[in-house]
């Protein structure tokens, strides 16, 4: 009998067909690419000219909290309307604020400032226009997947992701190097591609979240908030965003690489691009092979074991005054950091109804904008009190506590086989 006509053939052929994913579909990894090698360019450039103004940890600290103020302030009204509102045009709206905030660097920085204040004022702007992008964009992966297709959907994305990580600052790094004020016309650009991408993609279909207008602000404020008790009761969804707040709230040395790379490497805007690249480089490596073969098993365990790897990085990058070893370093955090992406992309949302996604999503944005950003300020004071180098040490170690502590206080998690067992039951 020849191959195509046996039955083994035949389940094979159906189990490749229903894996697809369709043609627009992958116009979502094209808007991931291009958002965050916006974001990360020009965060690691605005790191690089703070510090040239300032020469201060703590400075470069201040750029992840005004991002993170937004993010935390407006986290119950973004989830809102990204369960009321169909997400691809969210998404759009918050890529023009972003590129509206990249207009007014460019301008500002054309004109060879001395006050670091009104940059800060910039990343409010663009921290709160990210805060509305965050909130659908983490859920609309599963929301456009085929059931069949969702864990390749998220790694692929998630891929994406980490490529515009390794592009985003090492090309923003090689444009600031013609001029300061490059990099942030660059980030306009790629906003605006990103919004022509979103919409060649297909509206989601899921179920959208019952209006409260008519039924008074207290009625809303309620509905708004629904997401965050979710995220109480739900002690999987709770164990593994929290984990992400305080391991990288302690191990996060990314706000500090404008430092590492001139105090401790001897490096330029281009040897930091290419530092702040690393990390998606061995982001994107894992990423690659987990969108051919998903990590389907010992999910929870698996969370918990890359955590500690990326605080280890962070002690080893703490420590050397080698340029490769550094590399290396920041090489295994961001393949640990894709691992922990990947999971948590497919583990919270689907651990959480449809209708529910964008508050819970939002709630999940303020967790790792917490890790990120605060972990930033973070940094930047530890910075200040302990020197660049035991910062970043004592950081990598408190990544490692934390670990220890939820492997024992998250059972629930930790016990987590498939990601499938993590779905919601009719209680909830």
């Amino acid at each position: 009998m020849p191959n195509g006509d046996s039955p083994a053939a035949g389940a094979g052929s159906s189990a490749v067909e229903a894996a697809r994913i369709g043609p627009r579909l992958w116009a979502l990894f094209g808007v991931t690419f291009f958002s965050m090698a916006m974001t990360m360019g020009q965060l690691t450039i605005l790191g690089k000219q703070v510090f040239d103004m300032t020469g201060q940890p703590l400075y470069l600290g201040l750029l992840g909290l005004a991002e993170f103020v937004p993010a935390f302030l407006l986290a119950p009204i973004t989830g809102m309307v990204a369960d009321r509102f169909e997400r691809r045009f969210v998404y759009a709206w918050g890529l023009g604020g972003e590129a509206l905030a990249s207009v007014g660097l460019f301008f500002y920085v054309a004109t060879d400032p001395t006050s670091v204040l009104p940059i800060y004022g910039l990343v409010v702007v663009f921290g709160t226009a990210r805060a509305f992008l965050m909130a659908v964009s983490r859920a609309l992966p599963v929301d456009l997947a085929p059931a069949t297709a969702r864990e390749r959907t998220v790694a692929l994305n998630v891929a994406a992701w980490q490529a515009g990580f390794i592009v985003g600052p090492a090309s923003f790094g090689f444009a600031f190097e013609v001029d300061p004020a490059f990099p942030y016309l660059l980030a306009a650009w790629a906003s605006g591609a990103a919004i022509g991408l979103l919409m060649l993609l297909p509206t989601s279909e899921v179920q959208k979240a019952a209006s409260a207008a008519g039924a008074g602000v207290r009625a809303a404020l309620a509905h708004a908030l629904e997401g965050l008790r979710y995220v109480r009761r739900n002690r999987v969804v709770l164990g593994a965003i929290s984990l992400d707040l305080f391991a990288v709230f302690m191990g996060g040395a990314h706000a500090l690489l404008p430092a590492v790379a001139e105090e401790r490497l001897g490096v330029g805007a281009v040897g930091l691009g290419w530092l702040a690249a690393a990390f998606g480089i061995g982001a994107s490596v894992v990423m690659i092979a987990l969108s051919v073969r998903p990590l389907r098993r010992r999910v929870g365990p698996s969370l918990m074991v890359v955590v500690a790897a990326f605080g280890l990085g962070a002690v080893v990058l703490g420590l050397t005054r080698a340029y490769a070893v550094a590399f290396a370093a920041l090489l295994v955090m961001g393949a640990a950091d894709a691992v922990s992406v990947f999971i948590r992309s497919a583990l919270v949302p689907l651990a959480t109804p449809e209708e529910m996604r964008g508050r819970v999503m939002a709630v999940e944005y303020v967790f790792i904008g917490g890790s990120s950003e605060l972990g930033a300020f973070k940094s930047g004071v530890a910075g200040a009190v302990l020197g660049v180098a035991g910062a970043v040490v004592f950081g990598g170690v408190g990544a490692l506590a934390v670990v220890a502590i939820w492997w024992f206080a998250f059972g629930e998690l930790r016990s987590i086989d498939r990601f499938d067992e993590a779905a919601p039951t009719p209680s909830q």
